[in-house]
């Protein structure tokens, strides 16, 4: 299977010269440029077989690599908090992250070279082989690809969501709108830089009798906690203190 993966990636790195193709965990990668993204869908389905598109998605690298918890030094007490900045998602209504905010001693978030990509996951049932493509967008104030709709249809709902939460705009796709968030939403809630409190709230109107939409007031900026595994030694204590005991 290794060898068979690994000529699989030759045969990649053949037919598309401006790709980068990488392997991990038995999983292949092809990045390949903005430009390339389509007539690289259409060869990857009517060249390699790829019949079935499994899944699109956006991702947002803004900030990625920089942890605001420090996860090193973990001890039955949990972890500790590593900076105390306005990092990716925690601010307040009308704040925006710089790298120059917050406390002292943080450390400042380094701007990625493309922050918006598109990743796709498909699989070709002839081959019984799955594949990574993944597109950066050359532009991070209005990131722009081309849809994929017209080689596989069930990429409209997976261009759209990606639409509406991070902002990505699928060129040529047939009906690009809104798809998970309410009318009228402000922004685009996966975003790194959205507020985890929202940019708006929503109450009824005793007055006006109506739900109204106004900025945040009643919620205080929140942090999400990362999950953290760590080694759980119960067992191998149990199992040696057994041994200990059969012994004497």
């Amino acid at each position: 299977m290794a060898e068979q993966a690994q000529n699989f990636a030759e045969q990649l790195r053949a037919r598309f010269a401006g790709a980068t193709v990488t392997e991990a965990r038995g999983e292949t990668t092809v990045e390949v440029p903005s430009p390339q993204w389509h007539d690289t869908a259409v060869a990857l389905r009517d060249e390699f077989g790829f019949e079935q598109l499994v899944d699109l998605c956006g991702v947002d690298y803004f900030s990625y690599g920089s942890d605001e918890w420090d996860t090193s030094d973990v001890s039955s007490q949990g972890f500790s908090r590593g900076v105390e900045g306005k990092g990716a998602g925690r601010f307040a209504w009308g704040e925006a992250l710089t790298a120059e905010q917050g406390d002292a001693g943080a450390q400042p978030v380094a701007a990625p070279q493309n922050r918006f990509a598109v990743v796709a996951h498909l699989l070709s049932y002839r081959h019984n082989r799955r594949l990574r493509v993944r597109c950066f967008a050359p532009n991070d104030d209005v990131p722009v690809v081309a849809s994929v709709v017209d080689v596989w249809p069930g990429a409209n709902w997976f261009e759209r969501e990606a639409f509406d939460l991070y902002g990505i705009v699928f060129e040529g796709h047939p009906d690009l709108r809104r798809i998970l968030t309410d009318y009228g939403f402000v922004g685009h809630p996966f975003r790194k830089d959205f507020p985890l409190i929202g940019n708006v709230e929503v109450r009824y109107d005793e007055e006006k009798k109506r739900v109204v939409y106004e900025p945040v007031t009643s919620v205080e900026p929140r942090v999400g906690v990362p999950r953290v595994i760590r080694d759980d030694a119960r067992y191998a204590t149990a199992s040696g203190e057994q041994r200990e005991g059969a012994k004497k």
